[in-house]
């Protein structure tokens, strides 16, 4: 079938090859909105943006705790893995715009359709997990950067994340497009205050090079072990998985396998560089911690406000506290947009359920607010920063779960048809999918031999 299939280059996928018809859109609301015209320039742009949103998950307050306790305490030597992570992240989120471009569905909605009902109720319990703890990572770093600025008691910071809600409302409402454009905007400003602290720390370029090369420490040390699954749980986030499924769907491109080709050449462009811009961001918040904090024997910084109140003796200036926060806040906001939209999609296309994105969200919250609040009280700022490090963790331990179906559904002539994956990234893929099981078994090994 499959090779009947390459050979008719304007035939669609045959939908027989599923096991019942999905129900409606993904993100109906805005499903083919934006229109893909004109000449291959001007295409390109309509394509660009949903990486950058993508890319916001792999930049989140998670991706800080972790990174600050990998540089802190390591030095550059974890750069590898921020790199490796980043790799894997390109690769799988290409092969989740490939799965939305050929088939129409996102991920959530090809898991339903594909698999065995009480199978796909597994994989939405799971994915739920993952984003209740990636939603906790937000409760706490927005708080935390809400504390920082403006004095806001961690207590009550967890609580106003709640109002987000209403910020997601209001873009939504305005269309879709200025969802991307503030998600961008703030990312710029993540960049431009990383860029400066990191001129102000001038670290040993030498060794940031040498960084971004593996050692053997990653498998016999477990506490680098264990920062080094944070890192790639913070860094591959399993909602980005779903994510990007969606909305890439919202983007008008043809039917024909030409256009569809077209189109995810230019969703695999717009994905692949936000992320490498997201590399750029997480290797620096590691070589900021390196070479402020380790330099110095400071080798023990998790928290984030530990790490704000640092940087002033260390660099010698009242600036760079301020870009931290600033950043950490802009952190916080977007991610709270994308994983808004995550938890709609998971829910709609597994359950086929329709529930209203302030009532979702809200459902979220309350549940990562709960624990944080409760952290928070008891423990304080050092029990805040041991629950970031456990979510990303968490998310470590789930995405197999996510990147398993990806690959095997897009290795599918029969649901992919001429749009399969190629033999040799669903090969990758599925090394990718090994090495995360790995890492899981040998931390989960070293937990209990502890």
């Amino acid at each position: 079938m499959s090779a009947i299939l390459e050979r008719l280059p304007t035939a669609a996928p045959a939908p027989s090859a599923w096991r019942r018809e999905r129900g409606t859109a993904s993100l109906e609301d805005v499903h083919r909105s934006i229109p893909v015209t004109g000449p291959p320039w001007r295409k390109a742009f309509a394509f660009f943006g949903p990486g950058y949103l993508v890319a916001v998950g792999y930049m989140d307050p998670g991706n800080w705790a972790t990174s600050l306790a990998g540089g802190s305490k390591f030095g550059y030597s974890l750069l590898f893995i921020a790199l490796l992570s980043n790799v894997m992240a390109i690769i799988l989120q290409a092969l989740c715009a490939r799965l939305a471009i050929a088939t129409g569905r996102d991920l959530a909605q090809a898991c339903r359709d594909a698999y065995p009902r009480t199978v796909g109720w597994a994989l939405w319990l799971l994915a739920e997990l993952a984003i209740i703890a990636t939603d906790l990572a937000e409760v706490i770093g927005t708080a935390i950067g809400l504390n920082l600025l403006f004095g806001i008691p961690l207590e009550l910071g967890v609580i106003i994340t709640a109002l987000d809600v209403f910020l997601v409302l209001y873009l939504q409402n305005k269309g879709f497009r200025w969802i991307e454009a503030m998600v961008i905007v703030l990312i710029g400003v993540i960049g431009v205050c990383f860029l400066i602290q990191i001129a102000m720390a001038d670290p040993d370029w030498g060794g940031v090079i040498r960084g971004f090369a593996p050692t053997t420490q990653l498998v016999t040390n477990p506490d680098m072990l264990y920062l080094a699954l944070g890192i790639i749980g913070a860094t591959v986030m399993p909602h980005n998985l779903y994510l990007h499924s969606s909305i890439v769907q919202t983007r008008a491109y043809g039917e024909t396998v030409p256009e569809k080709r077209e189109a995810l050449r230019y969703a695999t462009l717009d994905s692949t560089i936000a992320l490498m811009f997201a590399l750029t961001i997480n290797a620096s918040i590691l070589i900021l911690a390196a070479a402020t904090f380790h330099a110095s024997g400071n080798t023990a910084v998790e928290e984030l406000d530990k790490a704000h109140t640092l940087l002033t003796p260390l660099l010698g200036s009242t600036l760079a506290p301020t870009l931290f926060a600033i950043a950490l806040l802009c952190c916080g906001l977007n991610s709270t947009i994308t994983a808004t939209m995550a938890g709609q999609i998971v829910m709609e296309g597994f359950l086929n359920l329709k529930v209203p994105p302030w009532v979702r969200r809200l459902i979220t919250r309350g549940i990562a607010i709960i624990p944080a609040a409760v952290v928070t009280v008891i423990y304080g700022e050092s029990g805040t920063a041991k629950l970031l490090i456990l979510s990303q963790v968490v998310l470590g331990l789930q995405l197999p779960f996510a990147v398993m179906p990806l690959v095997l559904l897009t290795a599918s002539g029969a649901k992919m048809g001429p749009l399969r994956a190629p033999r040799w990234i669903t090969a990758v893929s599925l090394v990718i999918a090994a090495v995360i099981i790995a890492l899981n078994a040998k931390v989960i090994a070293d937990f209990v031999m502890r």
